[in-house]
């Protein structure tokens, strides 16, 4: 390969990450998650009705989903890279930006906010009822915005460190295959009747592969913390160090625990889901409560984190190429 399409091949990378920024992610185009979310509802039925084992038919739903991601993600970018270098940019740029949600996040967190500063607690929570999985009802101003520090941290892992991960190390294919794993675990990675065994398989699988992305953040966000007016590297790292396992998830822990040292806020605990309480611990127990005035500073630690990996993440590319 010439100079001119490796150049190319870096700057897709940053290039996705800044239309990230720019554009968000539009309501009206189209966007590979949901073509996975479409797929994954469509298929289900009939990897249960082929193999009679929840488990197994599991694993090969979720395996032949992520593989089949990881193909069409290959196929369109070495048919792009075949016809002209920068038709190959071109593809390799937009599928990349829809794996990253950094500008979504940081909307939905500050949209939130900004319906609490003015007052609206209602609308605050219907806004939040859009980014989190518990009960809301009896929530009020501290509550939603404990929820949407929470849901920042954790998304950040998601919906963008993880994704340029493992764009810096396969590209595009590789980051699809990654969506398609979050997608899998969102959809059926959950331990109910329907779900307990047959999406077993795609929940190991995401706490897989995002196992280091989530502990290689810690170290970003502290990196973020340290040149942040009013926030502590040194409480963040351990913070995560020593609370981050106490999460039921292997992995949401860390980010989480991380902006809780950072901020020196208290996240996590007992939440209602579906009616049921969940007893989850307490992440940064000796600090105070959460505020609405904190969702302004997640969003803008988690910005910051999502840019620096950015940035490490096409230094480190245009190594290894």
């Amino acid at each position: 390969m010439n100079m001119e399409p490796l150049w190319l091949v870096w700057a897709a990378l940053p290039c996705a990450f800044l239309l990230d920024l720019l554009l968000g992610d539009p309501p009206n185009w189209p966007h590979p998650v949901r073509i996975m979310g479409k797929a994954i509802v469509r298929t289900e039925p009939w990897f249960r009705r082929s193999i009679s084992s929840p488990l197994l038919a599991g694993t090969s739903f979720a395996l032949v989903l992520i593989a089949l991601s990881y193909a069409v993600g290959l196929g369109l970018t070495w048919l792009a890279w075949g016809v002209h270098p920068l038709a190959g940019f071109v593809v390799e740029t937009v599928l990349l930006f829809f794996c990253f949600s950094a500008r979504s996040l940081h909307q939905a967190g500050m949209e939130i906010h900004t319906l609490l500063t003015a007052g609206q607690v209602d609308a605050a929570k219907n806004a939040v009822r859009l980014i989190v999985g518990r009960d809301v009802e009896r929530y009020g101003g501290d509550d939603i915005a404990r929820a949407t520090v929470e849901t920042v941290a954790e998304n950040l892992v998601d919906g963008v460190l993880a994704p340029l991960f493992f764009a810096l190390l396969g590209g595009a294919p590789l980051a699809l295959a990654y969506k398609m794993t979050n997608t899998l675990d969102s959809m059926v990675g959950y331990k109910n009747e329907r779900y307990l065994l047959f999406g077993r398989p795609a929940a190991r699988i995401d706490d897989v592969v995002n196992w280091l992305p989530a502990r290689l953040g810690v170290l970003l966000i502290s990196m973020v913390a340290a040149v942040s007016p009013g926030l502590s590297a040194r409480q963040s790292f351990s913070t995560a160090w020593h609370e981050g396992s106490h999460h039921a998830s292997p992995n949401a822990g860390y980010a989480e625990a991380a902006f809780a040292g950072a901020l020196r806020r208290q996240l996590g605990g007992p939440n209602y889901y579906g009616g049921v309480l969940v007893a989850k611990p307490w992440l940064g127990k000796g600090f105070s409560p959460v505020r609405v005035a904190d969702i302004a500073r997640a969003c803008n630690l988690m910005l910051g984190t999502a840019i620096l990996g950015a940035l490490l993440c096409s230094m480190l590319r245009w190594i290894l190429l």
